[in-house]
């Protein structure tokens, strides 16, 4: 039987995550989740391909309030920003995307840290950026700053598959999924379509094609050609190296960890 064993915020598109106990699912995703970018001055968002030292940088949430620190650095608290002027941003093929700066505090926090001119965004609210229409299942299916989908699904069982044929046994951070399972086979979640969890009803859409941030050490920054050398021999697929699925939340509710997921299809 598969259950949910852990459960993932990234609050700032790119920076740490933090695991939670229970998590309010939207039709944009977990509630907060990739709803903050850093951009350059123009719009454009930033990754960790370009700035590795993003994934040293933990940001926390509570009642509003945002909590940034990172290594040997001073931490800052500021308030998520909600209203006011918006302005364009661009994130992979989608232009335009509408948000509000958080402010020229944050800003100089992550320019200093990235050693470059940064500006710190929240997605409008109500602000609908369609996931790509050949995989949704409903006109308005919609995410936030998260890659392409609103939630990424992957199982401990393959995970700890991956690492029988690694060297070296990474952790599920390079990964950065939102809800893990465990309880079936490895790599389960790729025969599921429609899942539900508690009240919530999930569409398995998608393989995730994993790129180079995945072979980053969360930790240390250390660079290597793992995963990616090994997922790419047997986890071949035509969008490239796959671990994981995209999920669209078909209606909204709570999620807790050790609830049962239901396959449906």
């Amino acid at each position: 039987m598969n259950t949910v064993s852990s459960l993932i915020y990234y609050p700032i598109k790119a920076c740490r995550g933090f695991e939670v106990e229970s998590a309010q699912v939207e039709r944009m995703g977990l509630q907060h989740d990739r709803r903050m970018m850093v951009v350059t001055p123009e719009g454009g968002h930033l990754t960790q391909r370009e700035y590795p030292r993003l994934a040293l940088v933990t940001p926390k949430l509570n009642e509003g309030m945002v909590t940034l620190s990172a290594p040997n650095y001073d931490s800052i608290l500021f308030g998520i920003q909600t209203l006011g002027t918006s302005y364009p941003v661009s994130i992979w093929k989608s232009k335009g995307v509408q948000a509000i700066d958080q402010g020229d505090e944050a800003a100089q926090w992550f320019s200093d840290w990235l050693g470059t001119p940064v500006r710190l965004v929240h997605i409008v609210d109500g602000y609908k950026r369609l996931v790509d229409e050949k995989y949704a299942v409903n006109a308005d299916d919609h995410t936030g700053f998260a890659d392409g989908y609103p939630i990424l699904l992957a199982s401990e069982e393959g995970l700890q598959d991956l690492n029988t044929r690694l060297e070296s046994p990474i952790p599920m951070n390079r990964f950065r999924p939102n809800i893990v399972v465990k309880g079936g086979d490895p790599y389960v979640e790729d025969t599921w379509n429609r899942i539900r969890v508690g009240d919530v009803e999930l569409a398995v859409v998608k393989p995730n094609a994993r790129c180079v941030v995945t072979t980053i050490d969360k930790d240390t920054l250390e660079k290597s050609k793992e995963p990616l050398r090994t997922l790419e021999k047997y986890r071949r697929h035509k969008l490239g190296a796959i671990f994981g699925q995209n999920v669209i939340p078909l209606n909204e509710g709570r999620l807790q960890l050790g609830m049962t997921v239901e396959v449906l299809s």
